[in-house]
């Protein structure tokens, strides 16, 4: 379960620059890091609901059959919501020459060469999340699968086990709090895809009105409702808006809906009331809601697609295709004779979770007091009641919409019920535990009481907020960021938020930390550089000061080569922000206080890179005159050995306020033990000194004790776990005699013979084992 989520965690988590520096092209989907192709044979495709999987993979077949990815002669394509609806049994040859497509003559001769060359075979299941058991953990139970008769869960589940067809092919698209993390230990590669960057939603909006008299009025319609234009980062959210944008203008008016609950409502109502009678809008009311009450029942079944014979009347499906709820599709024919089966999928997730939601606000068999369990911001981390994860936020905008015109079109209901379960929402939300949430908990929360547009539930939420906010590794999408921006701004409480590895953008940081109730900020300081360099080439100095004072860097733990390099970066960019803020504000002397601040780096490289990244950082320690603790005692180790200590000892003299020093298990020898011994007298504040666990003899015990009488400032020793023998013990004892302010000599080596140690403790009880 841990490694699982790990691997969850590992697939989210990134600062805006790293996840452009990771984006693919298309064409190096099948490539390893090397540019080569991958000898591995598992894909993941992730990606939230609308984000353009399916397009990918679609696009991805059109390639092949332009000629690219030519390592592949066979690509079969399957979308996993209609193949789920299956319930007969295939033998792989089934699923591939007659479910997929069926070849005129040779099927047999066709299959063999497919088993004899499974690396020419790319098979494509998109929409995977749709196939596999929710409840019990996988496992493929066919004797022999290539030839057994399956269904279609179990031929998946042996394909990723590589039961059958070994060698081949497999991209899998699905979404990412799903159930893919069962199958991780067999992934070889992930990708994510992650929706568009606020340059490609503006392309997009331009490309949808190309050619059309209002194509500037619909972008900057677009871009003045911020709440709708953060949403086009996903592609399916950006057709809606544009969609509903075009609607408008043609109809002479210039406003948007506000929220995602009323562009659906105003959506639906384009679609089905233009010029209707009575009886077809009494008619268009009772299939709404059935189509609702569908929505609602497939998605607590993670469904999307449903069997024609299923639907409940003929003019419910005739409904749902007319005005394009649905669209149709046909299984494939097993054999001629048979008959051809027909089922419909939702044309769209957003779609498919707004007919839930509706469903829970029309339905009378849904009392007041239950509705609370479809919410998805219990104060404990609990799972959705739903797989539809929109549904709380499109309930929570119906229940405060029941007057809006848009709404009484969609019910001939009472009002009554739907106050009542407003009434209830309200009573939920004032007992919440709103400084208890976890992040994504917090977060669906804001996106909830945002769609409700209401001033008192605002601000109840803005009030509660705790003054300290961490999004710490949880991705803030465009959305995500605006209903916070919009909260904190209605909140009079001063604010410290901590955005790194969140992908938040470059708007969003800056529109975040420009609020006046955002005291401090810590964001990935990549992208915090990039910022400041932004601000600069735009002459914005008032935001480049504001920024620079908020934000917070201690303490910093450098996890990666990529940390010591943007810390560089960062001190590199501190002489361009200084001479940028005294210009415009005239102050002769400024610092940037996270760096004149900095008190602890914590290095934790590991073995492999730590000497390269360490001699790195030390070339701009110099620049933190606050540094008071430097720790590179790493679980890992990090192994800097006698050339890191002889680098650091080097700079010793510059690092003025240094209070603590932990070198512990970094593989010092009596080399690096001298270099230290030199220097360490001009560390004029140093009170704590750790070479726990080296490889120091004699030789370097003889050194320090050289040296520990000028150490005014030390208090604790520790060289317990080196190889120093009972004479080096002796000299370090022998020294301690000038050295009364030291406290505490931690000395315990297995090289000492015990009745020495004993014996030098009974002569000095500072020396502690």
């Amino acid at each position: 379960k841990n490694s699982v989520k790990a691997m969850e965690k590992e697939l989210v988590t990134w600062s805006l620059q790293g996840r452009e520096k990771a984006a693919l092209q298309r064409s190096q989907i099948f490539q390893s890091p090397g540019g080569k192709d991958l000898d591995t044979k598992v894909i993941v495709v992730l990606g939230k609901a609308g984000m353009g999987k399916s397009v990918l993979v679609q696009k991805i077949c059109q390639d092949w059959s332009n000629g690219e990815f030519s390592q592949f002669e066979f690509v079969f394509w399957f979308d996993c919501k209609q193949i789920s609806l299956s319930e007969k049994r295939y033998s792989l040859k089934d699923l591939l020459l007659e479910f997929f497509v069926k070849p005129q003559e040779g099927s047999k001769e066709i299959f063999e060469y497919i088993l004899q060359n499974p690396a020419k075979v790319l098979l494509v299941f998109d929409g995977f999340e749709g196939l596999h058991d929710h409840e019990n953990v996988p496992r493929c139970s066919a004797s022999q699968p290539e030839k057994d008769l399956c269904n279609i869960k179990d031929l998946l589940l042996g394909l990723i086990q590589k039961k059958i067809l070994n060698g081949c092919t497999l991209l899998l698209t699905a979404r990412p709090k799903d159930k893919v993390y069962q199958y991780m230990s067999k992934v070889d590669k992930t990708i994510e895809i992650v929706g568009f960057s606020p340059q490609q939603r503006e392309l997009y909006i331009t490309k949808y009105f190309e050619g059309l008299p209002y194509c500037d009025n619909a972008l900057k319609l677009i871009k003045e409702h911020e709440y709708l234009f953060s949403h086009c980062y996903s592609p399916v959210m950006c057709r809606f808006v544009c969609f509903l944008c075009e609607t408008i203008l043609e109809m002479g008016d210039k406003s948007l809906p506000s929220t995602l609950t009323t562009i659906f409502l105003k959506f639906v109502q384009q679609k089905i009331t233009p010029m209707q009678t009575d009886i077809i809008a009494m008619q268009n009311q009772e299939s709404l809601a059935t189509l609702a009450r569908i929505a609602w029942y497939l998605g607590g079944k993670h469904q999307s697609a449903v069997k024609s014979d299923l639907l409940p009347s003929k003019e419910v499906k005739e409904f749902a295709l007319k005005y394009g709820f649905f669209q149709p599709f046909a299984f494939p024919r097993l054999s001629d004779s048979g008959e051809e089966e027909f089922g419909s999928t939702f044309s769209d997730f957003v779609i498919q979770n707004f007919l839930g939601a509706l469903h829970l606000m029309l339905a009378e068999e849904v009392k007041d007091k239950s509705l609370t369990k479809y919410l998805s911001f219990q104060s404990k981390k609990k799972k959705p009641y739903n797989w539809l994860d929109l549904v709380p936020r499109f309930l929570a905008g119906l229940l405060f919409l029941q007057d809006d015109p848009y709404f009484c079109f969609l019910s001939s209901k009472d009002v009554n019920q739907s106050t009542k379960k407003q009434k209830t929402l309200l009573k939920h939300i004032r007992r919440l535990q709103i400084n208890e949430l976890c992040p994504e908990r917090l977060l669906e929360l804001l996106h909830c009481i945002y769609e409700t547009q209401s001033n008192y539930l605002l601000q109840h939420v803005a009030l509660r907020l705790k003054p300290d906010l961490s999004f710490l590794d949880v991705v803030l999408t465009p959305p995500d960021v605006h209903v916070l921006h919009s909260i904190l701004k209605k909140s009079r409480k001063e604010f410290s938020l901590d955005l790194r590895n969140s992908s938040i953008d470059m708007q969003g940081l800056k529109d975040l930390i420009g609020l006046k109730n955002v005291a401090s900020f810590r964001a990935s300081l990549s992208d915090t550089v990039r910022l400041w360099n932004s601000l600069e080439q735009t002459k914005d100095y008032e935001l480049l000061r504001v920024s620079t004072e908020k934000f917070i860097l201690d303490p910093f733990k450098v996890k990666t080569m990529k940390d010591v390099t943007d810390l560089s970066d960062l001190v590199e960019m501190q002489e361009k922000v200084i001479n940028c803020v005294q210009d415009a504000s005239g102050c002769s002397s400024y610092e940037i206080p996270a760096i004149k601040n900095l008190r602890k780096i914590e290095f934790a490289l590991g073995p492999v890179c730590g000497l390269q990244g360490f001699l790195k950082l030390v070339e701009i320690l110099a620049a933190f005159p606050s540094l008071q603790h430097l720790d590179l005692d790493a679980l890992s180790e990090n192994g800097i050995g006698d050339e890191g200590a002889k680098s650091l000892s080097e700079v010793f003299p510059t690092l003025t306020s240094l209070e603590t020093l932990n070198l512990s298990q970094n593989k010092i020898t009596d080399v690096g033990a001298e270099k230290l011994a030199t220097a360490l007298p001009s560390l004029s504040s140093l009170k704590t000194l750790s070479l726990y666990n080296n490889s120091i003899c004699d030789f370097g015990a003889e050194n320090l004790a050289k040296v520990l009488p000028v150490m005014a400032s030390l208090r604790v020793l520790d060289v317990q776990y080196n190889k120093i023998t009972g004479v080096g013990a002796q000299q370090l004892t022998d020294s301690l005699r000038k050295c009364p302010h030291i406290k505490n000599l931690v000395m315990w080596n297995p090289t000492i013979p015990y009745g020495v140690l004993e014996h030098l403790q009974q002569l000095d009880s500072r020396i502690s084992v």
